[in-house]
C-alpha cells in the first residue's frame, strides 16, 4: 500500500477533506496518514484535534506552530516553525505522497517540507483567485511545488496549465467540500436550535468574516460597518450566528468585536466552532449569509443560498448566482440584504447549479491516485511553455 500524508491545519481544511479521508479509508491500495497542525492543538481556536479522533481517524503526527500573537511577525514565526515541525513529522512517517489542500501559510509551510523532503505533493484547489488575501499568492506558489493538481472547475484547470504544469498532472474533480452534502444528516430546526443553544424564531442570518490581509490597515473601519449592520438585523429580531474567523493577521480584533457583539445581545450567539455538519445544517436553515469566507462561494449555492459577500477577500474567486457582491461600507450592506432576504430573490434561486461540481470529487481523487503511475515522471517536473509564450 502507498501511505498518503493528508495535512491538516484547521476546521475549515478538515472538513473539505472528510469525504476523501472517508473514501482512501476503504481503498485497498492506499493509506491515509494525518498530519493535524496549527489550530487543530491551539485551545483559542477549539482544539478541533479531538474532533478528527472522535470521527475515528488516527493523528499519526501534530505540528504545533500557532505563535502568542497575530500580527504580521507572528505569522511567518509560526510558518517557519511549521516548516521545521512538517520536516520533523515528514521524516516520522515516511509518506509515499502528501495531500494538501488550498492557500493558507499553514499548508504552504507543509508544501515547502515536503518538497526539501523529496516527496511528491498532490494539491487540491488549485487555479483559484481570492485577490484579497496574501492566500492568493501562497495558493499559486504551492501550485508550482506540487506534482499532482485536483481542482474544482475547467477555468482553474486553465489557469494551473497557464502556470506551466503538464496537462496530464491536472484533473477537473470538483470541490469536495460538496461531498459532504450528500452524507450529512439534514437536521431539523429544533435539533439546530438545541446544538446551538438559541431559540430561531425566525431564519437566522450566518456570519462567517475573516480578516482581509491585504488591508489590515483598514480591519478597523470594516469591523464596524459589518458589526452595526449586524445589530441592525439582530435588534430587528432576527436570530444571528457568527462564526469564529481564521487565525490570520487581526483576528483577535475581529474576535473581541463579535463576542462584545454576542454580549449586548440576547439573540446573537458568537460560536467558536460549529463542524462540518451543524455548519452545513445552519446553511440549511438560514435566511442568508453575511461575510467573506470561502464557504459563501463554494457551498452556499447548493443550498440555495443568498450569500452577502463583502470586500475583497474573495475577488476574482468564480461564483453561482446566489451571491451578491458589495464592499464593506454600510449602505451596500444594508441594500443587499435586503435583496438577499427577499421571498423574490430566494425564489429565483431554486434549481439552480452549482460551478463548483456534483458532490462527486472525493472518488475522482482516491481514483487518480489508484491509478497513478509512481515513477520517476511523477517526481521530475517541466515547465510547459504557452504557445503565445513560446
Amino acid at each position: 500500500m502507498k501511505s498518503i500524508a493528508v495535512v491538516t491545519v484547521g476546521r475549515s481544511d478538515f472538513g473539505i477533506y472528510l469525504p476523501v479521508l472517508r473514501v482512501l479509508r476503504r481503498s485497498q491500495l492506499l493509506r491515509p496518514r494525518i498530519i493535524a497542525a496549527a489550530a487543530h492543538l491551539n485551545d483559542e481556536h477549539g482544539r478541533t484535534a479531538r474532533e478528527i479522533e472522535c470521527l475515528g481517524f488516527e493523528i499519526d503526527a501534530q505540528v504545533p506552530m500557532t505563535s502568542g500573537g497575530d500580527s504580521r511577525s507572528d505569522i511567518a514565526h509560526s510558518a517557519g516553525t511549521g516548516l521545521v515541525g512538517f520536516s520533523a513529522a515528514l521524516e516520522h512517517i515516511a509518506p509515499d505522497m502528501v495531500l494538501v489542500l488550498g492557500d493558507r501559510f499553514e499548508m504552504h509551510a507543509a508544501a515547502l517540507a515536503g518538497t526539501f523532503a523529496g516527496i511528491p505533493l498532490a494539491h487540491i484547489h488549485g487555479g483559484e483567485l481570492s485577490l484579497g488575501a496574501w492566500d492568493d499568492a501562497l495558493r499559486h506558489s504551492i501550485t508550482k511545488l506540487s506534482h499532482l493538481h485536483f481542482v474544482s472547475t475547467d477555468e482553474h484547470a486553465r489557469r494551473v496549465r497557464q502556470l506551466g504544469e503538464e496537462s496530464w498532472r491536472v484533473h477537473v474533480t470538483g470541490a469536495p467540500a460538496l461531498d459532504n452534502l450528500r452524507q450529512i444528516d439534514a437536521w431539523d430546526l429544533v435539533r439546530l436550535e438545541h446544538h446551538l443553544q438559541l431559540a430561531l424564531p425566525s431564519p437566522p442570518l450566518l456570519v462567517t468574516y475573516h480578516p482581509v490581509t491585504t488591508q489590515l490597515e483598514r480591519t478597523g473601519f470594516q469591523l464596524e460597518a459589518l458589526a452595526t449592520v449586524i445589530a441592525e438585523v439582530a435588534d430587528r429580531g432576527r436570530p444571528v450566528i457568527i462564526t469564529r474567523p481564521n487565525a490570520d493577521p487581526a483576528n483577535r480584533q475581529i474576535v473581541l468585536r463579535f463576542q462584545a457583539l454576542a454580549a449586548d445581545r440576547a439573540n446573537v450567539r458568537f460560536v467558536e466552532n460549529l463542524g462540518t455538519e451543524p455548519y452545513f445544517n445552519l446553511m440549511r436553515h438560514a435566511a442568508a449569509m453575511l461575510g467573506n469566507s470561502s464557504s459563501g462561494i463554494v457551498e452556499a449555492a447548493s443550498f440555495e443560498l443568498p450569500v452577502i459577500n463583502v470586500g475583497d477577500r474573495q475577488a476574482g474567486r468564480a461564483r453561482s448566482a446566489n451571491v451578491l457582491d458589495v464592499p464593506c461600507e454600510l449602505a451596500p450592506m444594508r441594500r443587499a440584504l435586503g435583496i438577499a432576504c427577499s421571498a423574490e430573490f430566494r425564489r429565483s434561486l431554486h434549481r439552480m447549479g452549482n460551478v463548483y461540481g456534483d458532490g462527486n470529487a472525493a472518488p475522482r481523487i482516491v481514483e487518480l491516485l489508484e491509478s497513478l503511475s509512481w515513477d520517476d515522471r511523477l517526481i521530475n517536473k517541466r515547465f510547459m511553455d504557452w504557445p503565445e509564450a513560446a
